[in-house]
């Protein structure tokens, strides 16, 4: 992508693209199983204390069903499980199994790495105020007319 015409949410994808690469080959090379994105994206997204599909699904922005796909395909790698929510007789919680979150650990462990990785690259005093900028409060999304 031309960087130049390049507007900002083709960069954010860009840049999310290129830290799952380096995150999906690096997990795979030190022999944990291959997560789809929206796999992982479940994982970044899941409370401790566990949470909802209909949550997840909100949180990914994605459709129930998808939430579900992606819960249930991690179920069967053995790195999510399901257990009823306290006080409702019929919501369930999605929590980590004591194997994901020994895969959700080493997987943070591996993205502060790649974050090194990036700052050598770019530049160690760039990567501490573009988390600063990314972790503002933007507001709102605004609702616009363009000219």
């Amino acid at each position: 992508m031309n960087q130049h015409t390049a507007n900002l949410p083709q960069l954010f994808s860009e840049g999310r693209r290129w830290f799952e690469e380096a995150l999906f080959a690096s997990m795979e090379a030190a022999g944990e199983q291959a997560v789809t994105t929206a796999q992982a994206q479940v994982f970044a997204m899941l409370d401790p204390e566990g949470t909802t599909v209909a949550e997840l699904a909100r949180r990914m922005g994605v459709a129930r069903q998808s939430a579900h796909q992606a819960v249930h395909s991690l179920i069967g790698m053995g790195l999510l499980r399901q257990t009823p929510a306290p006080g409702s007789a019929r919501d369930i919680l999605i929590r980590t199994t004591q194997e994901g979150q020994r895969v959700h650990e080493r997987a943070q462990a591996t993205i502060k790495v790649i974050e090194d990785v990036l700052a050598s690259r770019i530049g160690v005093g760039e990567l501490e105020p573009l988390r600063k900028l990314l972790a503002a409060d933007w507001g709102e999304p605004p609702c616009v007319t363009a000219p």
